[in-house]
C-alpha cells in the first residue's frame, strides 16, 4: 500500500550512487556478505552531521533503531524494493560529503533495492532540498540552533512507522513506549521467519475483545485467516524490522495485545493498519509538500478524523511530515514550560516568533534540557533511555494540567 512506499527523493542529484562489495567477518572469523553504498550529501553537506541528525528525538531510541555511540553508527533493518524483505543497514559518516551505508547479508544490490534503501535513509535523516531549506530558514531565525547545528528532527523510514510510534507515545511512560516498540519488532521477526503467514483474503473487521483470565495462557489463537502459534523469544537481542501495515492488519487484537502488551492501543493500531490496507489513507501525498501554510491545516483535520489520533499524535505526525507549526503537547511540554518559561505564557505565544518552525524551536529547548540533565543523548547507554523524561510536575503541591498551558 501507499504508506509502505518511501517518498520519492526530490533531488536525485543528491544521491549519485556508488557501491562496492565488502567482506565482513563474524567473531569466529567466518566470512559474512556485505555491500557498501556511498551516499553523497550534496547541498546538505554544509549543515549535516549524522550524530546531530539522529540523536535529537525519542524516535531514535525506539526499536528497531540502534545507535552505537562508540562508532557513531545508526543500525537498523530497512526494506528492499519488494517492501517485504528486510536487511540490516549500518549508517555512518566517514566524511562531511557522504554517508556510508553498509548493507549486511548480501554481496550485491539491484538498482531498485539500492534506491529503496537510500530513500529510507534520506527520509529518516531529512536529506533533501526541502529539508535543507527548512534547516537554513529555521537557523536564520534561531541563532543558538545555528551554533549547535540543530535543524533536523529524526523520523522513521516510512510514514506508517511514524504514525504507529506516535500512538505508542500517548498516555504512558517513555519506558513503556520503548518496550512496546521492541515487542512489535520481535513480532515482525516472526513474520520474517515464516512463523506467521500473511493472509491472501481481505482482512476481517476488528472484533470486540473478550476478557480472559490471567491464568489462561493459550499458545495458539485464530488470526481470522488461520492460526498463529506464539513461540517465545529466546534471544531478545535479535529483533525484526518495524511491522508494516500488511503484517499488522493480518492479526487480531488478542494476538497483538498478548504479544506486545499494547493495551487500548492494539485496537487503534489494528484499525489504522487496516485503514491503510483498504486504501483509505491518502495523506502520503502531503509528503514533501512545500506549501506549508495552506496544507498544514487540511492535513491536521484529516488526521484527526482517524480513530485514535488525538491532538498530540496529529501534531507529532505533522512534525514527521515537515510541518512544524504545531507543537505536540504532552506532560513533557507541561514540565518544560513550567521549568523554562516561568511567567505562565501559553505554548503558542512562547514560540510564535519562530513561525513556521515553532516545533523545531520547542525541540531545541527540550533537547538542551535533556542534555543538561543526562549528558549528550548520543553517548547514553541504552539502559538509560527509559529515564530520559521530565519529572512529575507539582506547583504548590498541585499537579498542573495540560489545559493550563494551551491557549
Amino acid at each position: 500500500m501507499q504508506l509502505e512506499k518511501t517518498v520519492a527523493l526530490d533531488d536525485q542529484k543528491l544521491l549519485k550512487r556508488s557501491s562496492r562489495m565488502l567482506v565482513e567477518h563474524d567473531h569466529q572469523g567466518k566470512q559474512l556478505p556485505g555491500c557498501v553504498v556511498y551516499m553523497p550529501l550534496g547541498e546538505c553537506a554544509s549543515s549535516f552531521t549524522l550524530e546531530d541528525a539522529v540523536c535529537n528525538h525519542g524516535f531514535f531510541m525506539m526499536a528497531p533503531n540502534n545507535w552505537i555511540p562508540s562508532t557513531k553508527t545508526l543500525q537498523r533493518p530497512l526494506r528492499l524494493a519488494d517492501s517485504t524483505t528486510s536487511l540490516t543497514v549500518s549508517i555512518s559518516q566517514l566524511s562531511c560529503q557522504s554517508l556510508s551505508l553498509l548493507v549486511h547479508g548480501t554481496d550485491c544490490l539491484s538498482s531498485c533495492d539500492q534506491q529503496a534503501i537510500e530513500a529510507q535513509v534520506a527520509r529518516m535523516l531529512r536529506i533533501s532540498q526541502k529539508d535543507e531549506k527548512d534547516v537554513q530558514d529555521f537557523q536564520s531565525l534561531h541563532r543558538e540552533a545555528r551554533k549547535r547545528g540543530f535543524g533536523r528532527l529524526f523520523r522513521s523510514p516510512t510514514l506508517f512507522e511514524d504514525a504507529v510510534k506516535s500512538l505508542l507515545l500517548c498516555n504512558c511512560t517513555f519506558e513503556r513506549t520503548l518496550k512496546m516498540a521492541k515487542a512489535l519488532c520481535a513480532l515482525q521477526q516472526k513474520f520474517s521467519q515464516g512463523l506467521i503467514s500473511l493472509p491472501t483474503a481481505p482482512t476481517p473487521k476488528i472484533s470486540k475483545r473478550k476478557r480472559r483470565s490471567k491464568r489462561d495462557k493459550p499458545t495458539e489463537k485464530s488470526t481470522g485467516e488461520g492460526k498463529l502459534k506464539i513461540i517465545p523469544d529466546h534471544d531478545d537481542q535479535v529483533l525484526g524490522n518495524f511491522p508494516n501495515s500488511r503484517e499488522l492488519a493480518s492479526l487480531n487484537e488478542d494476538i497483538l495485545d498478548k504479544h506486545c502488551r499494547l493495551g487500548y492501543r492494539a485496537r487503534q493500531i489494528l484499525g489504522f493498519a487496516r485503514h491503510v490496507e483498504r486504501g483509505k489513507f491518502e495523506q502520503i501525498k502531503f509528503e514533501g509538500c512545500h506549501d506549508l501554510a495552506s496544507e498544514e491545516k487540511i492535513l491536521y483535520g484529516e488526521l484527526k478524523r482517524i480513530k485514535g489520533f488525538g491532538p498530540f499524535a496529529c501534531a507529532n505526525m505533522l512534525m514527521c511530515l515537515g510541518f512544524y507549526g504545531k507543537i505536540p503537547v504532552d506532560s513533557e511540554t507541561v514540565r518544560h514550560v513550567k521549568e523554562v518559561h516561568t511567567d505562565g505564557t501559553m505554548v503558542d505565544e512562547i514560540y510564535e516568533k519562530y513561525a513556521p518552525f515553532q516545533c523545531l524551536a520547542y525541540w531545541f529547548e527540550l533537547l538542551d534540557y535533556y542534555e543538561k540533565q543526562f549528558g549528550k543523548l548520543s553517548e547514553l547507554p541504552k539502559s538509560a533511555y527509559g529515564t530520559v523524561t521530565g519529572s512529575r510536575i507539582e506547583i504548590n503541591g498541585k499537579k498542573r494540567q495540560l489545559h493550563d498551558f494551551i491557549s
